[in-house]
């Protein structure tokens, strides 16, 4: 058993504890940041964050278990569109002085269809009207608990989850149950349905372990930071991305492809990967990480072999020393190499994207070197097949098919 001074340890914690967290809501509310409370009650910023966000943790009994947030949940603001209470008061004090609901509608500033609307749906049982009493009519039929439309419709949901598991994306799943069910509303929703309801953490009707499909993995919407910049790597005669004849949101032009590296655990395993702007066509490289330049150089040589001269014009990388035999590269294969500037991934946006949809085929800290060239063709092409929505739904397979044959060199006599 506790002894007694243990005992009233303990509820003296529990009791400091209470008033933390009420401290925490009481400076959430005047505008503070996480740091500076957390700061000001002497906590880790850890533990603010769990008590402004939730968190999952294990209970007693070991069972995984999610706790809401302690932050009270602000009431939210109704638009402006509906009437308040105050208008409702004036409604009803104008009402008494014999004015038409015109005239109500004028000195209001409102449309002649909302006051009568208004009049007419929130009226007493004798056909009067009490503006406190219509103001709790409208506020309960406003605030009734209806089910979503993924909630609501087993089918739907059903299906929409085999789709996640499959990992396909929000917007990938919109865009399939459009094309499947274009006279049955029931069956679509937005992509942002979607997400609204794996990021319920009240627990929406979707399994909320389908966070971990998505690209992302998070279970819960966060805003995007930026990253510091640091200064070239490169020196000499380079081209930089800025003598790239094109802009990097320019697509148009056929034939200029994006690449990097994907590193392993401890960085002593590497895939290299390239991405072909227009079509989004993705090819694999095995490199060896401890020669990676010219593992990567034979690898780039070799995968060119077989792709016509228009269509492998340039490559844009960022300034890794694993380019450092790029003048070998364009000399074999014609490719003018292009850098990035320092801490830009977003000159090479296409490939930055790819390589995270690669992430859920080989996560990060994992052994690169145990998938083989086979292995790697084999993913290439389950993501070359897939449909995307940046492309009208057709898929990087198709489109580059369609470039290959356009730049396919003409037989040269009816013999060839």
């Amino acid at each position: 058993m506790l002894s007694t001074a243990r005992i009233s340890q303990k509820m003296a914690g529990a009791a400091g504890k209470t008033a933390e967290r009420a401290r925490y809501i009481q400076l959430t509310r005047q505008g503070l940041n996480n740091a500076e409370i957390c700061r000001q009650l002497g906590i880790g910023r850890k533990t603010g964050s769990n008590w402004r966000n939730g968190h999952y943790a294990r209970d007693p009994s070991g069972a995984r278990r999610y706790y809401p947030p302690i932050v009270e949940v602000r009431a939210s603001v109704i638009s402006a569109r509906f009437l308040s209470e105050d208008e409702r008061v004036q409604i009803a004090d104008l009402r008494k002085t014999g004015a038409g609901i015109r005239q109500i509608a004028t000195a209001m500033g409102r449309s002649a269809s909302t006051v009568s609307r208004e009049l007419r749906r929130n009226a007493t049982k004798a056909g009067g009207y009490r503006p406190f009493h219509a103001h709790r009519l409208a506020r309960n039929r406003r605030s009734r608990e209806r089910p979503s439309k993924i909630a609501a419709n087993t089918v739907l949901r059903q299906k929409i989850q085999n789709l996640l598991e499959q990992r396909w994306s929000p917007a990938q799943i919109s865009w399939h149950l459009a094309t499947e069910h274009p006279n049955e509303p029931a069956m679509r929703v937005t992509h942002e349905t979607i997400y609204r309801d794996l990021y319920d953490w009240r627990g929406g009707s979707l399994d909320r372990g389908s966070c971990r499909m998505l690209r992302t993995k998070r279970d819960r919407r966060k805003p995007s930071r930026l990253m510091p910049r640091r200064r070239s790597r490169f020196s000499g005669n380079v081209l930089m991305i800025s003598d790239r004849p094109f802009a990097p949101t320019d697509r148009s032009k056929a034939g200029a492809w994006e690449g990097d590296l994907i590193m392993g655990r401890h960085n002593r395993s590497a895939i290299g990967t390239l991405v072909e702007r227009a079509s989004r066509y993705t090819i694999m490289l095995p490199v060896d990480a401890s020669q990676r330049s010219k593992s990567l150089r034979d690898s780039l040589i070799a995968a060119f072999a077989d792709i016509p001269a228009q269509l492998r014009t340039s490559i844009t990388w960022d300034q890794g020393w694993e380019m450092s035999l790029h003048e070998q590269i364009t000399t074999a294969t014609g490719a003018r190499i292009y850098f990035c500037d320092p801490h830009s991934p977003w000159q090479r946006g296409t490939n930055e994207n790819t390589n995270r949809l690669l992430r859920d085929y080989f996560p990060k800290r994992s052994d690169l070197n145990m998938h083989s060239p086979r292995r790697l063709a084999e993913v290439a092409a389950e993501l070359n097949n897939r449909p995307r929505k940046v492309l009208d739904w057709d898929t990087p397979a198709d489109r580059f098919a369609r470039l290959i044959g356009t730049h396919r060199s003409p037989p040269c006599c009816d013999d060839c």
